[in-house]
């Protein structure tokens, strides 16, 4: 594949793809690009887990990273995000991974010659966050059909909601939402439940990042009212399946969506989503730079 933009783009077969790459990556060690290839990072946005993981993923894949940053670059005298990417292919960088905080960014990106991971757009699409969760879904049951996923808090302005939804139901889990009324929005007609209706038979609790800077004034709930409305108290965690896993994109609010004593607790395996994501996002770039590679060898 070329660009890896939106899981509403991939086919359950190019999700599988990826997941068995990264976990190849992880059992067997590093694997490293055949050839030496430049990547550059622009993040719009402020990251630590995404941004870093990438890092750490180039780092790994042995390919030099072109630095950029976004406030001293021209894009603060008015540069366009499309110029910038072209002035960055036309010095020789081989793969841009971007997050912006603007809905699907990377429209105008799709006549680059070179590819683009994207690191998140506004409240649209995370792919490689939704790749790196199906992982560690994944290593635990080893199957996705029939699972029951719900997915609570902030879905308005969740692209890891979005993106996250698309594709475990492309996978045949059954997800559901649970959400405060001004932070529901429809998508892919995945149904909202209450979610003491359903804590003591889902498979999996993905709790999200309640989002304060996207929200009007107004909206927020203070952080007690929303921890005990929609967040996972140890009441809730105590009623969970045996079998049941807790995921959480971070950065977490710690007694916000999740109670802080159970960011660790033994069901929980949010920092073994982040351990994945190296390895996800490794797979991913060696996906894209090995499909130009493959384009490049067509028109010899």
């Amino acid at each position: 594949m070329k660009n890896i933009l939106s899981m509403a783009d991939l086919t359950k077969d190019e999700i599988l793809n990826i997941i068995h790459k990264a976990q190849d990556l992880k059992e067997q060690g590093i694997s490293s690009i055949d050839r030496k290839a430049t990547v550059a990072n622009l993040f719009f946005e402020n990251s630590t887990r995404t941004k870093c993981s990438f890092e750490m993923a180039e780092r790994k894949l042995g390919l030099d990273i072109l630095p950029f940053e976004t406030n001293t670059s021209s894009v603060q005298k008015g540069e366009t995000l499309y110029d910038t990417c072209k002035t960055l292919e036309s010095i020789g960088v081989e793969a841009l991974i971007i997050r912006h905080s603007e809905n699907e960014y990377y429209e105008p990106l799709k006549s680059l010659n070179i590819p683009v991971i994207n690191g998140g757009d506004g409240s649209g699409q995370h792919p490689t966050q939704s790749l790196l969760d199906i992982m560690t879904i994944y290593e635990e049951y080893g199957y996705f059909s029939g699972l029951k996923v719900l997915i609570s808090g902030d879905i308005k302005n969740s692209r890891v909601a979005r993106s996250n939804a698309d594709a475990l139901t492309k996978l045949g889990a059954e997800v559901m939402f649970s959400a405060p009324d001004q932070w529901k929005e429809q998508i892919s007609d995945i149904p909202y439940v209450n979610i003491d209706d359903v804590i003591n038979e889902i498979d999996v609790c993905m709790l999200l990042r309640v989002q304060n800077e996207r929200h009007d004034k107004g909206q927020s709930y203070s952080k007690s009212e929303y921890h005990v409305g929609y967040g996972l108290t140890k009441e809730r965690y105590e009623q969970l399946k045996d079998s049941a896993i807790v995921m959480h994109p971070a950065p977490v609010n710690r007694g916000v969506e999740i109670d802080t004593n159970l960011v660790e607790s033994p069901k929980s395996r949010i920092f073994r989503q982040m351990e994945n994501g190296v390895f996800v996002r490794m797979a991913c770039i060696q996906e894209v730079l090995n499909h130009k590679e493959e384009k490049v060898k067509c028109h010899l």
